[in-house]
């Protein structure tokens, strides 16, 4: 049996969930894990349903037969085989944590993704990188040569045919255009000190006014330097007797597991943007180890 999921997005209306049980039964497939959230604000109504095809039915074969209903309903939707793994390309420049808990990650199954190439604009990881038999390319960014810079990281993407674009405490601003290119398909880390503690150091900042509570923030990234639509967010707690290198530490950490948490999600088709925010369904006990492991 071929495991898939279908992605829906549309204005919110009555008969939604039945056209898609009602479809899904008819074409001899079995509902595993079903999401579904309706956004009373917006009007929007957000569907993810996992599911098996007892008949071996083909992606295109399915996608053709739904598009009447999604016609009639007005969505948006996509059909995708749970065994493909989504391609990435890992963004770095010289803090290495995030890379390397996403390289382990990967290579334990606990990521389903495929990470087909990492650029840097410095060497620093090279080896770590090759040495796990994965592209590496370093592109030197500049004022001057920004626009064929960025040029060069496309050309990169594109011919790994990668569906995301992670960055992993890359340090280099993305124009307006790159943005806006591929848009929902660029992931951010960061810290979750802004505005208050911007520049450098802010960790170093955060002890000098002791602040308990360590934060990162996982988003898509937009034209709004940092303040693209939220995946995933978490914090922990410190005390009066931790250090500023204590406060480093607990910080790399939490930026690790808040990333790779924001990265499953979107490979696994649970985060839809819903205008300036997101809607991200949580995978049930039940289906969260076969996403782990791809």
């Amino acid at each position: 049996m071929t495991k898939y999921c279908l992605t829906v997005a549309c204005a919110t209306t009555r008969g939604i969930v039945a056209a898609i049980a009602t479809y899904l039964a008819d074409h001899g497939c079995n509902i595993t894990d079903s999401s579904q959230f309706d956004d009373t604000e917006t009007g929007q109504f957000f569907m993810r349903v996992s599911f098996t095809s007892e008949e071996g039915k083909a992606q295109d074969a399915l996608e053709k037969e739904f598009a009447p209903i999604a016609e009639e309903f007005g969505m948006t939707f996509a059909f995708h085989d749970e065994s493909v793994k989504m391609k990435v390309v890992i963004m770095v420049s010289r803090f290495g944590h995030c890379l390397n808990d996403l390289l382990y990650r990967v290579r334990i199954g606990a990521l389903p993704v495929e990470i087909v190439a990492v650029i840097s604009n410095h060497m620093d990881y090279q080896k770590v990188v090759v040495n796990s038999d994965i592209p590496f390319h370093c592109i030197k960014v500049t004022k001057e040569n920004k626009p064929e810079a960025e040029a060069a990281i496309m050309k990169v993407v594109e011919d790994s045919e990668a569906e995301l674009i992670v960055l992993a405490r890359y340090m280099q601003i993305l124009s307006d255009e790159m943005c806006t290119k591929m848009s929902g398909r660029i992931i951010n880390i960061h810290h979750s000190f802004l505005p208050s503690f911007k520049g450098a150091n802010p960790y170093k900042q955060a002890y000098a006014r002791g602040v308990k509570l360590i934060g990162a923030t996982s988003h898509y990234v937009t034209a709004d330097l940092d303040e693209g639509p939220i995946i995933e967010q978490d914090t922990v707690r410190i005390t009066h007797a931790q250090s500023p290198d204590d406060y480093v530490s607990l910080g790399r950490d939490v930026e690790s597991q808040v990333l790779a948490r924001a990265i499953h999600a979107h490979a696994n088709h649970r985060v839809f943007l819903n205008g300036n925010k997101t809607v991200v369904f949580q995978a049930s006990p039940g289906s969260y180890s076969s996403e782990r492991m791809g």
